[in-house]
C-alpha cells in the first residue's frame, strides 16, 4: 500500500526524511482493526516526528500521521481516534495513561491507505460531516475543545486570548470559542491572518503583544516562548493559562511574581478523551460549525502540504485525501 513515511531524523531539513512510496500492509494485533482511509490531516507533531522529537531513530521507518477518517472493516464512517492508551491506567482518562503513545509514535500512523488501531478508538462520523472536515478533528480540534471546554473551565460570557492564530489548533479554538458565545481575541503578526481571524469568529485581532481591549479570563497557548510574557500580562487577576504546545520555544522567563501576586492558573492540555471527539463530532454537526481546511491535497503530494507547514504558509488545516 502507499504511505509518507519518515525514514531519517534531520532537525534542521526535516523534509529531508519524508519517503513517499509503497510499503507492507499493518500487523493487526488482537484487540484492533484495520481502517480504510478516506482523509487524513496534517499537524505540527508531524513535522516534528521529522525533526526526532517524540520520534526516536530506532523505531523508523515510521508512517507518519496522527489523524483519519474512513470506512472500518464493516464499512462504517468512522472517524480515528489518535491516543492509544488505557483509561484505566489513567484513572479513567487514556491521556492521563503514563504509558500512552500517539499513533505515529510508537503505533505506524494513518498517512496510508489503510490504518491498525485499536477497536475502541474507533468513533462514528456523522453523516453531516465529509470526511475532509471529520479527519480535522483528532488532534489539533479535539485538543481545541478540551482546552476551552474543560481545562479553561470557563462560563457562559468569558472572554479568551488565542495566541498565534492561523494554525490548525489556533482556528479550531477561534472558531469553537465563537461558537460557544466567548469574547474572542487573537494575535497574529501576520495582517492576513488576523483578517481571516476575524472572518471566522474571533471579535478583534491583534499584532502579537499588542495591548487587549480588556484583560480575559483564559489565554489559550501554543506558541510558548514567544509570546508567553504576553499571556501572563493579559490576564485578570485569577486567569487561567491553557498550554498544549510551545511552537516557539520552551522556556521562557516563568514571571513567578506575577504567577502567585495575581494568583494566575498554568494547566497543561494535551489531545482530549475518545468521548471528548465524540462529543466534538456531535457539536459540529448541531452548530453548523466546520473545520479551517487551508487546502486538500492528494497524499502522494503530501511533501507540497509538509512544506507549506514548515514554512508557516497555511490558515486552517491542510489535509490528504487517499
Amino acid at each position: 500500500m502507499f504511505a509518507v513515511t519518515a525514514t531519517r531524523l534531520d532537525a534542521d531539513n526535516p523534509l529531508d526524511g519524508l519517503t513517499l512510496g509503497e510499503v507492507p500492509e499493518p500487523d493487526v494485533p488482537d484487540g484492533w482493526t484495520t481502517v480504510t482511509v478516506k482523509a487524513t490531516a496534517l499537524n505540527h507533531h508531524d513535522l516534528w516526528s521529522l525533526r526526532g522529537v517524540g520520534l526516536s531513530a530506532d523505531r523508523l521507518p515510521m508512517i507518519l500521521g496522527c489523524d483519519a477518517s474512513g470506512v472500518d472493516e464493516d464499512g462504517n464512517e468512522v472517524i480515528v481516534h489518535a491516543v492509544v492508551g488505557d483509561p484505566a491506567r489513567g484513572g479513567g482518562d487514556e491521556t492521563l495513561d503514563p504509558k500512552r503513545t500517539l499513533l505515529s509514535e510508537a503505533h505506524p500512523g494513518t498517512f496510508a491507505e489503510r490504518v491498525a488501531v485499536p477497536r475502541r478508538n474507533l468513533v462514528p462520523k456523522p453523516a453531516g460531516l465529509s470526511f475532509e472536515e471529520a479527519a480535522c478533528l483528532p488532534t489539533s480540534w479535539l485538543t481545541a475543545y478540551r482546552m476551552l471546554f474543560d481545562k479553561a473551565e470557563l462560563q457562559p460570557g468569558a472572554s479568551v486570548l488565542v495566541q498565534g492564530a492561523g494554525g490548525g489548533v489556533a482556528t479550531a479554538l477561534i472558531s469553537l470559542a465563537s461558537a460557544a458565545g466567548f469574547r474572542v481575541y487573537a494575535t497574529s503578526r501576520s495582517e492576513a491572518k488576523r483578517k481571516r481571524a476575524v472572518e471566522i469568529g474571533a471579535d478583534e485581532a491583534f499584532e502579537s503583544g499588542a495591548r487587549l481591549p480588556e484583560r480575559v479570563d483564559a489565554v489559550m497557548e501554543t506558541v510558548g516562548q514567544a509570546t508567553w510574557s504576553h499571556s501572563l500580562k493579559s490576564l485578570r487577576p485569577g486567569g487561567r493559562i491553557v498550554v498544549s504546545g510551545a511552537t516557539s520555544g520552551q522556556v521562557p522567563p516563568a514571571e513567578l511574581n506575577r504567577v502567585f501576586f495575581l494568583q494566575l492558573s498554568v494547566v497543561g492540555s494535551t489531545m482530549g478523551r475518545r468521548d471528548q471527539l465524540e462529543r466534538l463530532a456531535r457539536f459540529l454537526v448541531k452548530t453548523g460549525l466546520r473545520p479551517q481546511i487551508d487546502r486538500v491535497l492528494p497524499l502522494r503530494e503530501a511533501r507540497d502540504g509538509f512544506a507549506a507547514m514548515a514554512e508557516g504558509d497555511l490558515f486552517g488545516k491542510i489535509v490528504f485525501t487517499v
